[in-house]
């Protein structure tokens, strides 16, 4: 084992669960509820369909790249050898931001969820408690994070595979009366409901709810044998888009008429999942699927936690962070990047109760946009890696794993990532007056990114790489 260096402790079983609960979690179990009430349920099934694509090139051109040069820093790694070191710099600080702040949403939504159970004890306590345990879990060693992922998202994935069967007997009337049939999903203006703006609405939600599934590509790095265990999970992701959420989508259209106005709330009382395991007659639905949704909070702080850990560490190891943070515990933990990491997020937190949350709101708003600015960088790191791998006189049909339809796949999956930013604004220009404040908070993460990205590209001079100088070179962290 070299020194300074990552440990490969992640089995095959848990690159799998990384990738198959990335992303299931509250976009699935509460906003999918939202998006059928917006659009309708064809208009649901039409946004996450279309996002669902986008996702699938994006993974595969990752994957590409993951399993031919596995490496934890991932797009912000690719992008200094492939594209440009000031945008490796920019991806890298962009991501370990995103999922900081993450950390503090998720410590939130889990404080929320304890409240239904016990209303009056202290909201500090328990967000302090499940950081405490999100640090734990990625203190101990990779395999420890790992194993945790693997449970958390087999609790997410049997309950999500309980619903579509108990929803699917219910709609054809073998479970819980009559049959209902499509009789919501064709009443009024169903299916599709609110016209092209509602869709493309849905659509950023929709987008919201797959971030995470860039993870299996993070976790390359650390992985046993990367070009085996990554094509693997690679390729569960379309099942994944298919049964979790296109097919719980149809099943909760099917059976709740979209005019529900219950299916716009954010409480878990009002879940689509707690309305249809009720109307099955499973009257603690509720309860469960609190210990649910807890269970996908605590994993997405989980996997927020070791995902920019990781970047931190890359960012330090290549200089372009404190060298403190690229430091290793004898088990091969950042622990410094995990400390720094731990406490931008709980400062984070703390926001949330200072000038009702405002100064929490916009760091929110900013996360979610970089989000898709990660998302934009590895599809062009992708078309510029298959670009410099041809240009270099290597052959195609020697690389580990090669992603469907390139140059098509990361050039759609760029321009749907394009459109999905600049869609953001869009409620913004509703009744003829334009919301500036909305605007503003939507689009802080942009400038966070360009000063990022401009400013390292000023102090260092660096230029975009010609083909023939991108470094190729698929050395292992």
């Amino acid at each position: 084992m070299k020194e300074n260096q990552l440990r490969r402790g992640l089995k095959s079983r848990h690159m799998t669960m990384i990738s198959l609960g990335g992303s299931i979690g509250t976009g699935l179990f509460l906003a999918s509820g939202g998006a059928i009430h917006a659009a309708g349920p064809g208009g649901a099934l039409l946004a996450y369909f279309i996002i669902g694509i986008m996702v699938y090139f994006l993974v595969t051109s990752l994957g590409e790249m993951a399993t031919f040069m596995p490496v934890s820093g991932t797009f912000s790694t690719y992008a200094t050898k492939f594209v440009d070191p000031s945008l490796g710099f920019a991806l890298g600080w962009n991501y370990w931001y995103n999922w900081a702040i993450t950390i503090a949403a998720e410590l939130s939504a889990a404080t929320l969820i304890i409240k239904f159970w016990l209303p009056d004890s202290p909201s500090f306590l328990w967000s302090a408690l499940f950081l405490a345990l999100m640090v734990g879990l990625n203190l101990l060693s990779v395999k420890s994070y790992g194993e945790s992922e693997y449970w958390f998202a087999m609790i997410k994935i049997v309950t999500v595979i309980v619903f579509i069967g108990i929803g699917l007997l219910m709609i054809v009337g073998i479970w819980g009366g009559n049959a209902v049939g499509f009789s919501n999903f064709t009443a009024g203006d169903a299916p599709i409901s609110g016209g092209f703006l509602a869709v493309l609405g849905v659509c950023m939600a929709a987008g919201f709810s797959f971030q995470g599934t860039e993870l299996v590509g993070v976790a390359a790095g650390e992985s046993e044998n990367p070009r085996k265990n990554v094509p693997r999970a690679i390729r569960s992701v379309f099942w994944r888009i298919l049964l979790f959420y296109i097919l719980a989508i149809f099943v909760v259209g099917m059976l709740i008429p979209y005019t529900t106005d219950t299916l716009a709330s954010d409480s878990i009382a009002a879940s689509p999942f707690t309305i249809i395991f009720e109307k099955a007659g499973l009257s603690i639905a509720a309860s469960v699927m609190n210990a649910v949704i807890l269970s996908s909070v605590l994993s997405a702080g989980n996997s927020g936690m070791y995902a920019s850990t990781r970047m931190l560490w890359v960012l330090a190891k290549e200089g372009k962070a404190p060298k403190l943070f690229a430091k290793l515990s004898k088990s091969g933990i950042p622990v410094y990047a995990l400390l720094a990491t731990a406490a931008l997020g709980m400062l984070a937190f703390l926001a949330s109760f200072f000038g009702d949350g405002q100064v929490y709101i916009w760091l929110l708003n900013a996360s979610g946009m970089s989000g898709f600015i990660a998302w934009l960088g590895i599809a062009i790191c992708h078309y510029r890696f298959r670009k410099a791998y041809i240009a270099q006189g290597r052959k195609v049909a020697d690389l580990p794993y090669r992603s469907i339809w390139f140059p098509f796949g990361p050039i759609l999956a760029g321009v749907m990532c394009m459109i999905v930013i600049i869609g953001q604004s869009i409620s913004a220009f509703s009744d003829g007056q334009v919301d500036w404040k909305f605007l503003a908070a939507s689009y802080i993460g942009i400038p966070f990114f360009l000063v990022l990205w401009l400013g390292y590209k000023w102090k260092y001079k660096t230029k975009v790489l010609k083909l023939e100088e991108c470094n190729l070179d698929p050395t292992e962290d």
